[in-house]
């Protein structure tokens, strides 16, 4: 590996991890010496990116640090055609459009020697053709619900057919192959419920930001999930 392609990798690894990252983690990943990888610090820290190294603790990249745009390598380019792809094919309407928007953008950016990654990909999801449930609601309200930390007020139907009012924190929106479900906590029953987009038939955006952040919620579902499954 290149040292340019070297250094754009620790940045890109800095990038994504929340809390400092040692440098034997570094090294080990980039499969070079600890000699090296303190070497190519040394170097970004020369070319004035804001790396900074803790004792005993290891390196973070400082927030708000800009590369120059799509500096992609060819494996970051594939991966995200091929989610943008699936997202076209399984997301809703206005999800769709976007993923369909974020390819064609990056079409028209990126260097020519990457150019054949889009027009001749070599990767494609692979759909279940068989009966697609469609939404009866437009779901993007359910991603505004949660970038905002909004209520959501819906009308529901059950399994049983029983149509019942909820007022409900949006928390997730898990796509599965042919149904998407709302994770939330349910104001009506006090508890972390599930709802099928195709049994939603009105949903209004309340101007009611609920109490917790939905990073909190997420995390106690996901608590209470690992706790059944156990019990189970």
């Amino acid at each position: 590996m290149r040292r340019a392609e070297r250094l754009f990798r620790i940045i890109q690894i800095l990038r994504r991890k929340r809390r400092p990252v040692t440098g034997h983690a570094l090294a080990e990943e980039l499969e070079v010496s600890l000699r090296t990888l303190y070497r190519d610090m040394a170097e970004l820290i020369a070319q004035r990116v804001p790396v900074r190294g803790e004792a005993g603790t290891g390196y973070v990249l400082e927030r708000g640090y800009d590369m120059p745009p799509l500096m992609l390598t060819a494996d970051e380019l594939e991966a995200a055609v091929l989610g943008a792809k699936w997202v076209a094919a399984r997301g809703d309407k206005a999800l769709a459009r976007g993923a369909e928007d974020l390819i064609a953008k990056l079409s028209s950016v990126i260097p020519a020697e990457l150019e054949p990654v889009i027009v001749d990909a070599a990767l494609q999801p692979v759909t279940w053709t068989g009966s697609r449930i469609e939404d009866s609601f437009d779901v993007s309200l359910v991603r505004n619900a949660i970038r905002t930390q909004s209520k959501l007020d819906i009308d529901y139907i059950d399994e049983a057919g029983k149509t019942s009012t909820r007022t409900i924190w949006p928390f997730l929106l898990a796509y599965w192959e042919s149904v998407r479900l709302i994770c939330a906590w349910c104001e009506l029953r006090g508890d972390f419920r599930h709802f099928r987009t195709d049994r939603v038939t009105r949903a209004e955006l309340m101007d009611i930001r609920f109490p917790e952040r939905v990073s909190h919620l997420r995390a106690r579902w996901h608590e209470q999930r690992q706790c059944e499954r156990k019990a189970g």
